[in-house]
């Protein structure tokens, strides 16, 4: 980009859990970047946003062509394992098919694409995993997301693919994050007349939270703009190891409950899912990319902001 152009930035999927935190990102500096952010969504559109349905090629096309950005940022999926599982056409015609349309129409108006995707790709059986390491994914969800890679990357081999893990941030439903919806059956668990709230203590997770992935995200777009454009796969990820039993320890204690829990050691899910899919984020550090906050401290002060728990 050249010294005092105008930089833009089409958020698909900006009122999602991560979309909101790229779009308050970007849009806290972009003055200063002269960069024009444009968002989109499409259920819950507000002032800033324009309303765009994913599964309406048509309008897909009509958007990108008329807005023209130089970056695309692809928030938007099904991202639902179960859902994904009992129905794999809508999971394809999201996660697959709309990407692909975004990967073709991006590439003619010669903009980048960076689309958001899962360490559900791996079956977790032989963590950390790598970018190029083999995936072997275990559900509908994870195949639909590989194969959205493999759609984005077919399409524009300049474009790149940013895998994330288990996503926590500032939320608008308790259940926006399986990381927060623990915590309505942690607070009633809590009742000496309800009975212990069962945890998940099989599967190790790295939670990371939203606003630091927006950090990374931001910086992989100005890369993009100096022209050191980031391509292929990449992957970011917290780097605190934990089950959800011990999410759920972490979150009594910032609650100041005496939660009884009580913790699986076997899977339960009715999807399968994978053990530990850790995923190595070498490659954005290399790139002086990247930030963490600590788990406890981002969750005490996500629970801070909301006081008030409904109990399951």
């Amino acid at each position: 980009m050249t010294s005092g152009a105008r930089f833009t930035v089409a958020l698909i999927g900006a009122s999602g859990l991560l979309g909101r935190a790229v779009a308050d990102e970007l849009a806290s500096a972009a003055s200063a970047r002269q960069w024009r952010i444009v968002r989109t969504a499409r259920s819950r559109v507000d002032a800033q946003s324009i309303k765009l349905d994913l599964l309406d090629h048509d309008a897909v096309r009509a958007f990108l062509r008329d807005c023209a950005p130089d970056a695309i940022v692809v928030a938007a999926a099904e991202r639902r394992p179960d859902i994904c599982e009992n129905d794999p056409p809508r999971a394809r015609a999201l996660n697959v098919d709309a990407l692909s349309v975004i990967s073709t129409e991006a590439r003619s108006i010669g903009a980048w694409v960076l689309s958001i995707s899962t360490d559900y790709v791996f079956d977790g059986t032989a963590p950390p995993y790598f970018p190029d390491d083999a995936p072997a994914p275990l559900n509908a969800y994870g195949q639909s997301k590989l194969d959205g890679e493999r759609a984005l990357l077919a399409g524009d081999p300049a474009s790149c693919v940013l895998r994330l893990p288990l996503l926590y941030g500032p939320f608008s439903d308790w259940n926006e994050s399986a990381v927060t919806s623990l915590t309505p059956a942690i607070v009633k668990s809590a009742d000496p007349s309800n009975p212990p709230a069962p945890m998940d203590a099989w599967a190790t997770r790295y939670p990371t939270f939203t606003p630091d992935v927006a950090v990374v995200i931001r910086g992989m777009l100005e890369h993009h703009a100096s022209g050191a454009t980031i391509s292929g796969i990449t992957q970011w990820s917290g780097d605190e190891p934990m089950t959800k039993f011990d999410i759920a320890q972490r979150i009594a204690r910032v609650l100041n409950v005496n939660a009884k829990l009580a913790a699986q050691r076997t899977p339960t899910d009715a999807t399968p899912r994978p053990r530990d899919c850790h995923l190595d984020s070498g490659r954005l550090e290399a790139l002086g990319i990247g930030r963490r906050t600590p788990f406890d401290t981002a969750i005490a002060g996500l629970l801070a902001r909301y006081p008030d728990v409904p109990c399951q």
